[in-house]
């Protein structure tokens, strides 16, 4: 262990010194770190692990969430491309197939749960490997790469039957505590959140810039990771047209790809209650192919991709989807952002039909049940905001900590954070 330890702390300190170097910079900088602080985790027991984190002072949020920006794991080729994986002329490889590979799970297993994390397997030839992972880096970093690096890869979302099945039966994975907030914008323009990400008591913070193209409705996100006070000082710019979500996340890796699960927690909307959402990056076009390819503990409903009635902006909206105005339905072909559509307010049998997550409600002896997720609402839900709580049929959902916790600080107003246009990324 004190191998690993004293290993660790000569990394940290070496990446200090070029943090440092890149934060002096004049022009844009990109650190490219070969191993990562969590790679000591894989080479010790988790006991020993945990030992050395509390005998420096060390947590995993910091080592793995809040000091790099982003992760790439290049599958080793004994797990894939067999035949390319050899001992002669590596000098410092002595490992066989099978343990390489366990090796390498193992080291790709201590960045799960990293809020940026790509995982770059040998499906392709290594000329192609390399420009997957060239591609994914200048993906995360806003770099225009055309088509000379076309992945064919594109974000898979997926509706998952609840209740999940036991922890057991998962792959070694790691859960998280996910609070978003949305921040007032121009919904048209742009989409802005926070977000408070963390595991027991200690947290990353990201904001969020949801833009759209202004004639064919795509769109780029900007993400920028922030300090805690910065967080505190933009919290009071949440919009309360939207409630706050807050989520369980449950990171793992299955058949070398590597998953998101999402499970909506309380305080939320009727809407949201018992929904898990499963996401991944992936080329398949081939829809039955995509399916079997998922993981087999888990009942997937359907795939969402694209469905404007499981985007967490409209998720998190208190108005009724047929009557707001900020409901999200895309862009349609001149890239104006559409509003609400046909298939969320519908009339059956002279009767309203709120069609909210595919699920229909009816007035009924001229009572409203509205169905939502296979939940029945009580007539009259009322849903207000009063001092950063949110009130539902007259009971105290929830009080925001942060926003309780945002003071004069240092004896000046809480103001926005000025975001900065450029950083050191550590890859």
């Amino acid at each position: 262990m004190k191998f690993q330890e004293n290993l660790l702390k000569t990394m940290i300190q070496i990446e200090n010194t070029f943090f440092e170097l890149g934060r002096t910079c004049q022009r844009n900088c990109l650190i490219i770190c070969d191993r990562g602080a969590m790679d000591a985790s894989a080479f010790i027991s988790k006991e020993k692990w945990e030992a050395m984190l509390s005998a420096n002072n060390w947590n995993s949020v910091e080592l793995r969430d809040n000091r790099y920006n982003h992760i790439v794991h290049m599958v080793s080729a004994a797990n894939g491309a067999e035949d390319f994986y050899s001992t002669e002329d590596h000098a410092c490889r002595s490992e066989g197939v099978e343990l390489a590979r366990e090796l390498d799970y193992n080291a790709a297993a201590a960045w799960i749960g990293h809020p940026y994390f790509d995982v770059i397997d040998n499906s392709t030839d290594f000329d192609k490997k390399m420009n997957r992972l060239i591609a994914c880096v200048c993906q995360r970093i806003g770099i225009d790469t055309g088509d000379r690096l076309n992945v064919n890869s594109k974000k898979r979302k997926f509706l998952v039957k609840s209740p999940l099945r036991p922890d057991t039966e998962f792959p070694p994975f790691q859960d998280f505590d996910v609070v978003h907030n949305y921040l007032q914008s121009d919904f048209r323009k742009a989409q802005v959140r926070l977000r408070k990400r963390g595991q027991k008591g200690h947290w990353s913070y990201i904001h969020t810039v949801r833009k759209f193209h202004p004639t064919n409705g795509q769109s780029v996100e900007v993400r920028t990771q922030l300090t805690h006070r910065d967080y505190l000082n933009m919290l009071p710019q949440r919009d309360d047209a939207h409630f706050t979500i807050f989520k369980k996340r449950r990171c793992f890796i299955f058949n070398n790809q590597y998953y998101q699960l999402d499970i909506y927690r309380q305080p939320t909307h009727p809407r949201c209650r018992g929904l898990v959402l499963l996401e991944t990056y992936s080329a398949a076009y081939d829809q039955d192919a995509l399916l079997a390819s998922l993981p087999k503990f888990l009942t997937i409903e359907k795939e969402v991709t694209g469905d404007p009635a499981y985007s967490m902006y409209n998720l998190s909206l208190k108005e009724d989807w047929k009557t707001s105005n900020k409901y999200y339905a895309g862009s349609d072909y001149n890239g104006q952002v559409k509003c609400l559509t046909n298939g969320h307010a519908n009339r059956l049998n002279g009767h309203e039909a709120d069609k909210i997550n595919g699920h229909g409600g009816v007035k009924l002896n001229g009572h409203s049940c509205n169905k939502v997720n296979g939940h029945a609402g009580e007539k009259n839900q009322v849903y207000s905001r009063i001092s950063g709580l949110h009130k539902m049929n007259g009971h105290e959902q929830t009080n925001d900590t942060d926003l309780n916790n945002l003071k004069n600080i240092n004896g000046t107003k809480p103001r926005s954070p000025k975001i900065p246009k450029k950083d050191a990324l550590k890859v």
